[in-house]
């Protein structure tokens, strides 16, 4: 299933490494975690059930700003959010949206989307690290 703009890389390890081992590269690489959400325990909380997923909250000031000063709409996808799930087969996944397609979602400007192509290098050399059991 192809959604635009959404990156997934099939991960090495199982949810919960998956989710430690991302959360210490966002940090190491001076990002800010600001919130782990447990969707799987909110779910059985109501009982429901479904399977292992959860969503890291994470980035900085110095990186979002200047996407906001260009277009203020950005900031309904700022900071930029990582999930981590399971799927039918017990697969783990890495999924996050593409900061330059979310720069180009809100038609930021020329002179911003190297700040957006930035990100998106960044996020993707991160995630192939957190994925890779060769890493």
């Amino acid at each position: 299933m192809a959604v635009e703009g959404l990156v997934s890389l099939r991960s090495g390890f199982g949810l919960n490494e998956t989710t430690d081992r991302l959360k210490a590269e966002l940090q190491a690489s001076g990002l800010t975690v600001f919130a782990q959400i447990d969707h799987a325990a909110g779910a059985a909380s109501v009982g429901l059930a479904l399977r292992p997923t959860a969503v890291l909250i994470f980035g900085n000031a110095k990186g979002g700003t200047p996407l906001m000063q260009a277009a203020q709409t950005i900031g309904i996808d700022l900071p930029l959010k990582a999930l981590v799930w399971q799927d039918e087969a017990g697969d783990t996944w890495l999924s996050y949206n593409d900061p330059a397609w979310l720069a180009q979602r809100h038609g930021i400007t020329e002179q911003t989307k190297t700040v957006a192509a930035n990100m998106s290098g960044m996020l993707r050399a991160l995630a192939k690290v957190v994925t890779s059991s060769t890493a």
